[in-house]
């Protein structure tokens, strides 16, 4: 049951967590019907203006974590997704004037506007909201700054100009544009954008004992459950959970370190500038807004494909699922179903509802497990990539002094490819990094911020100092392929 301090985290949090459970058992077709009353008992509501709207939020939850769009009958594929009942509740006037307002004798908002959607009443000027363009022009013209912009935050957050509204004030996320990066699911305070999930899949699957399904973590997992779980920790609570087993992600990332290193000396030579390619909001930013830099992405598929091509080339039949705090790592998947890598992905969220709901609490041990090195590792931070690629680099012998623009956030990135459209860039290669501070700052974390750096940093400085091209001679007889 839900209280009545409930918060949107603890609102998702709790719909996963029952989805699991009953998931688990497989009961969920036949008691899911049941979840939103379960939840929201009543009669008082705890977070709107009423039970039946609060029910209907939950409803919508519980499709998303089924893996399906929010509202029935709906055919949008999208990785991120609008709950409709949540978003009506958002403010839809987005110019409003305010106390500030003198109604001043120089009307200069009144004449500025194009489309007559101002007039002047006892008090204070008017915007009708039917009239308006939200073009701005009132707001600049104001002298007294009494025109107060309420762009909502969803839209004002998108990086790539992809949310707008229908004829009902509903958001509407074009596909054409969106890159699942999840700005919009932060910002959102009503929490009316969520994304699906392939949680219900997951756990079928693991109950499942003729598939063996193992989990992949990113390297911005570690710190998210405390500073003193470890991987080996992780990987017995996963294993408890129902995995085969679990590989790091950072061992992928050594391996797109070694084999970026290689395209990047190579592109230094030929004098051509190349992006990273491991996020893959930065890499669909590139291919939806910057089609003519395609030929310029690195063609090193990403540390998650890199990842799961090594474990099914070890374990032919392995099923394999990303747990990283990335939502974009879902539309990775869905987009490279033909470039056999990962199957699935969940969200570090997702994985604490279920270890939740099968009472799996990972503990610390003193047993160690570390499969990638400290290099990749550090993949998850803003830098690491270049700093992975120039230690490949220097293993092998190449000292090139080679420049990077390492972009920290979606405004970075944009900034370094509009210089590199226009032939302007000054250094040789971008590292894009859309969430800000790295993956360790994705929508699907639990724990952000300084407490979750400090956790991962103490983390990190018990990993052993293992070279790069050291740690992948325990792989150099498997045969699969680096690039897309």
């Amino acid at each position: 049951m839900l209280g009545v301090n409930t918060n949107i985290d603890t609102i998702k949090q709790e719909v996963l967590y029952e989805v699991a459970k009953l998931a688990f058992k497989g009961e969920l077709d036949e008691k899911k019907e049941a979840l939103p009353y379960e939840l929201i008992p009543g009669p008082q509501a705890n977070f709107r203006c009423c039970i039946y709207k609060e029910r209907e939020i939950i409803r919508q939850r519980i499709r998303l974590a089924e893996g399906k769009s929010p509202s029935a009958g709906s055919d949008n594929k999208n990785v991120v997704q609008v709950i409709n009942s949540a978003c009506e509740g958002c403010p839809i006037t987005r110019f409003v004037v305010t106390d500030n307002c003198q109604k001043c004798m120089g009307k200069r908002c009144q004449e500025a506007c194009n489309f007559d959607a101002i007039t002047m009443l006892r008090d204070r000027a008017y915007i009708d909201p039917n009239l308006c363009k939200e073009c701005g022009k009132c707001s600049q013209a104001c002298p007294y700054n009494a025109i107060a912009d309420l762009m909502r935050p969803c839209k004002r957050s998108c990086p790539v100009d992809a949310i707008c509204m229908d004829e009902h004030n509903i958001v509407v996320i074009n596909e054409e544009k969106c890159i699942d990066c999840g700005n919009c699911i932060k910002n959102c305070p009503f929490g009316a954008i969520s994304d699906r999930s392939f949680l219900v899949d997951v756990i079928e699957l693991i109950r499942r004992p003729d598939i063996p399904v193992y989990a992949m973590l990113a390297p911005a997992w570690e710190g998210q459950f405390g500073a003193d779980i470890n991987t080996a920790g992780m990987a017995e609570a996963l294993k408890e959970l129902g995995f085969e087993g679990m590989y790091e992600v950072a061992l992928g990332a050594d391996l797109v370190a070694a084999s970026e290193a290689k395209e990047w000396a190579e592109a230094y030579s030929e004098g051509k500038k190349m992006t990273t390619s491991c996020c893959p909001a930065f890499v669909k930013m590139i291919r939806k807004h910057y089609p003519k830099l395609e030929s310029n992405i690195s063609a090193t598929v990403s540390p998650m494909t890199a990842t799961a091509r090594l474990i099914k080339t070890i374990h032919p039949d392995a099923v394999c699922v990303f747990i990283g705090p990335c939502i974009a790592k879902k539309g990775e998947v869905l987009d490279t179903v033909s470039l056999k890598g990962a199957d699935y992905a969940l969200t570090l969220d997702e994985l604490y509802a279920m270890f939740r709901a099968k009472d799996v609490e990972p503990r610390e041990t003193e047993e160690t497990l570390q499969q990638g090195s400290i290099y990749g590792k550090k993949f998850c931070v803003s830098g690491g990539v270049t700093a992975s690629v120039m230690k490949s680099l220097k293993e092998n012998g190449n000292e090139a002094e080679l420049s990077v623009r390492t972009c920290n956030g979606a405004s970075e990135c944009k900034k370094a490819l509009m210089l590199l459209k226009a032939g302007k860039l000054p250094e040789n290669f971008i590292e894009g990094m859309v969430c800000e501070g790295g993956c360790s700052g994705g929508p699907g974390s639990i724990l952000t911020g300084r407490p979750a750096d400090l956790n991962r940093n103490n983390l990190f400085a018990k990993a052993d100092n293992r070279e790069i091209h050291e740690n992948l001679k325990r792989y150099e007889n498997l045969e699969f392929s680096m690039h897309r």
